[in-house]
């Protein structure tokens, strides 16, 4: 019979030294690591918060929804407030974990993000160093006390969140059937430009930061939308214009095209007159006197 793997027992917690008010969207409560005994059983029990645990090393069990995972190095589980839940260490290779504790109402719509839930508890990284890493900056960050911690606590919990999202959805060329695969395509690039276009961006800078072909991304897009990306984009820009002419009073008409990604006024100008068939100005005068008005 094989004799059990001989650590020195360690337990280490560190809370958030400024913690953030009640009505905070995402909060990370404390950090800490453990080597346990073997056996080692901290449940049945309910917790208020979420709480992500990650296996350095060793092996144990996790009971959660009725559902039993064994689970060893590079696997992280999930425990839900107020779900009943069990985790117990190897009686042999008891594992040493580390953890992150965390609460806001945006922490369920991350985790709905990336995939994880009750039902879906568990994420299986491999050999990633990176995530142990990032459970270990969080420790440090309210161990240091710097006026920087909650930032940067909060930060390496969006990535571990990031990094669990890819390790459950991975790329894979079989995954989906063409068509759907042009239609997320396209969905990127419509979520680029509608987010984007204020700033000086090109269909080529757009193809790249998408990592496509500029003719094959324009011939996707005008498949889907009957439109091609540039005029998209200037399309975009000219309506986003004409909600600034019309609520912005206090804009000239320079600033508006400056805001929406218009280097050249006169360009602007030009292009808003031929799509709404009358200048930036005499735009904005009709709605301050309409026809028929008697003004």
């Amino acid at each position: 019979m094989s004799e059990p793997v001989k650590r020195p027992d360690t337990y280490f917690v560190v809370s958030n030294p400024y913690p953030a008010p009640e009505d905070s969207p995402l909060t990370v409560l404390f950090a800490g690591h453990s080597q346990t005994k073997p056996g080692h059983k901290p449940g049945p029990k309910v917790v208020d918060y979420y709480l992500l645990h990650h296996v350095l090393s060793g092996k144990g069990t996790y009971v959660c929804q009725g559902q039993t995972y064994e689970l060893g190095a590079g696997d992280s589980f999930l425990i839900e407030p107020g779900k009943l839940v069990n985790y117990m260490a190897d009686a042999l290779d008891p594992w040493h974990y580390r953890w992150v504790a965390f609460e806001g109402q945006l922490a369920g719509r991350l985790l709905q993000d990336t995939g994880l839930s009750s039902h879906q508890p568990v994420v299986h990284t491999g050999r990633k160093r990176s995530i142990g890493v990032l459970f270990r900056q969080v420790q440090l960050a309210f161990q240091h006390r710097g006026a920087g911690a909650n930032l940067k606590a909060n930060g390496c919990l969006h990535l571990l969140f990031a990094e669990f999202a890819e390790a459950l959805h991975p790329l894979r060329g079989d995954e989906p059937e063409q068509a759907t695969a042009a239609g997320q395509t396209v969905q990127r690039a419509l979520q680029y430009l509608s987010k984007q276009y204020a700033e000086p961006i090109t269909i080529e800078l757009m193809a790249e930061s998408l990592g496509y072909n500029r003719a094959y991304l324009s011939t996707l897009f005008k498949r889907q939308t009957g439109l091609t990306p540039v005029t998209f984009l200037l399309r975009l820009r000219l309506d986003k214009a004409r909600h600034l002419l019309r609520e912005r009073p206090e804009l000239t008409v320079e600033q508006i095209a400056s805001s929406v990604g218009f280097q050249d006024p006169l360009y602007f100008s030009k292009q808003f007159k031929w799509h709404y068939q009358l200048s930036p100005t005499d735009y904005r005068s009709s709605l301050l006197h309409p026809p028929g008005s008697g003004d």
